[in-house]
């Protein structure tokens, strides 16, 4: 069973940087595309970004401009930089992957999931 790992999580104060990532177990599983939720506490999973298998990438209004989603294929890895960190954006962050089709929205399609990492932000 393939098992994303999530790295890069702390505590950082506002203004700051952060970089996770997410890197499948298996070197064969070929990440089509990869979905960046975040969560606090019992609230609704939010996409925060997403990339898929080509130049296609997805991110939420409240993040354009501060957070980059990249991917490194021959590490089967993807990263979301995070810059300019606000105490809003303080949660538990999930990585999501694929292996068929491309990038969607809802959190269903995604057949793989981190264990999440918790970013907090403090003002």
């Amino acid at each position: 069973q393939v098992q994303l790992v999530e790295s890069g999580g702390g505590l950082v104060q506002t203004g700051g940087s952060l970089r996770l990532s997410c890197t499948a177990s298996e070197s064969t599983f070929v990440i089509r595309a990869i979905n960046w939720y975040r969560q606090v506490g019992g609230k609704q999973r939010e996409l925060v970004a997403a990339i898929g298998s080509g130049t296609m990438v997805h991110y939420a209004d409240s993040v354009k401009g501060r957070f980059a989603i990249s991917r490194d294929n021959d590490k089967n890895t993807v990263l979301l930089q995070m810059t300019s960190l606000k105490p809003e954006d303080t949660a538990v962050y999930y990585c999501a992957a694929r292996s068929t089709g491309d990038i969607e929205y809802f959190a269903r399609h995604y057949d793989y999931w981190g264990q999440g990492t918790q970013v907090t932000v403090s003002s």
